[in-house]
C-alpha cells in the first residue's frame, strides 16, 4: 500500500499529534459555537497555521463533515498530471493515517480529466495542511486528494461534471474542499481589492466569472482551478449560496501590511 508521508510537518504546523490537536482546539476556541451545516463544498487556506490556521478552523467548524471528502490543492511544484489523483494508499499524518477512497477515485478515474497520479503529492503542501482540520472536526474521515496544476476554463468545466456526475452517483454524503491561498505579497489595500473581486464572483456562484476576473485582473490566487472545479460541481450539484466565513491577510499576524497574503474561508450549499 501507498503511504504518503508528510512533507510540512514541523513547518506549516505541529509534527506532534497532541500539539497539533491542541493547536486546532485552540483556533477552533477563538470561534463562538456555530450550528454545522452539511454543505457542499468549502474553500479554505492553506498556509501555515499562525497565519491561516484561524480562517481554516472558523470555516470548518461551520460544516458537518461526512466521512468521505474530495480535497483539491494547487501544484506547486510543477511534477505530475494537469489534475493528478492519489488513487489508493494512506496519508500518514501526526493525528493518524487517512485512507484515500479508493471507489470514488476509481469513479473519477473512469473519465477523461484526472489521471492516476501520486508524484504530485509528494510534497505539495496544499492538500496535506487540510487534513488536520478534517481529522479534527470528524471521528470517520477517507479522503480523495486531487492535485490540480493550470488549465483552461474548458477543462476546468469537464473536470467540474465529472466530479458532480461522480458525487452524484456515490450513494453516501461527499464534501468537496477547494484549497487556495488568495493575493500574494501585495500591499493590504491591493490585496483586499483584488480579493474582494474574486470572492464577489465565488459568493454568486459563478465559477466563470471567476477564472476571467483572475486572469484580467492578474489575481495571484494560486488554488483559483481548483476552485474553479469545485464550484463548477457544486452549482450542478444544486448549490444556491456561497457565504464568506472570513477574509483575512498575514499582516495581522506580521504586521507588515505592505507585503501581505490574503486568506479565505467560504461554504458552499
Amino acid at each position: 500500500m501507498m503511504i504518503r508521508l508528510p512533507a510540512v510537518a514541523g513547518q506549516f504546523y505541529p509534527a506532534d499529534g497532541e500539539k497539533l490537536r491542541s493547536l486546532i482546539a485552540d483556533l477552533s476556541y477563538q470561534v463562538a459555537e456555530v450550528k454545522t451545516c452539511r454543505a457542499l463544498a468549502a474553500v479554505v487556506p492553506h498556509a501555515g497555521y499562525v497565519y491561516s490556521g484561524a480562517v481554516a478552523a472558523q470555516t470548518f467548524k461551520r460544516l458537518d463533515i461526512p466521512p468521505v471528502v474530495v480535497v483539491i490543492g494547487p501544484n506547486h511544484h510543477g511534477t505530475g498530471a494537469d489534475l493528478s489523483l492519489m488513487r489508493e494508499g494512506c496519508w500518514r499524518m501526526p493525528m493518524g493515517e487517512v485512507n484515500i477512497n479508493c471507489a470514488l477515485a476509481d469513479n473519477l478515474l473512469a473519465g477523461e480529466m484526472f489521471r492516476d497520479d501520486y508524484t504530485a503529492h509528494l510534497r505539495e503542501h496544499s492538500i496535506e495542511v487540510q487534513i488536520p482540520f478534517l481529522q479534527y472536526f470528524t471521528s470517520e474521515l477517507e479522503i480523495v486528494p486531487i492535485c490540480a496544476a493550470y488549465i483552461s476554463y474548458a477543462q476546468c468545466y469537464r473536470a467540474g461534471e465529472e466530479l458532480a456526475r461522480a458525487i452524484r452517483a456515490w450513494s453516501q454524503p461527499v464534501l468537496m474542499v477547494a484549497s487556495t491561498d488568495m493575493t500574494h505579497y501585495e500591499s493590504r489595500n491591493t490585496a483586499s481589492r483584488k480579493d474582494s473581486l474574486a470572492l464577489d464572483c465565488i459568493e454568486r456562484l459563478d465559477p466563470e466569472a471567476l477564472y476571467a476576473t483572475v486572469i484580467r485582473e492578474q489575481i495571484s490566487m494560486c488554488g483559483f482551478i481548483p476552485v474553479t472545479i469545485v464550484l463548477t460541481a457544486a452549482v450542478l450539484l444544486g448549490a444556491s449560496q456561497a457565504e464568506l466565513v472570513r477574509y483575512s491577510d498575514s499582516g495581522e499576524v506580521s504586521g507588515d501590511i505592505e507585503q501581505v497574503v490574503g486568506y479565505a474561508g467560504l461554504v458552499v450549499s
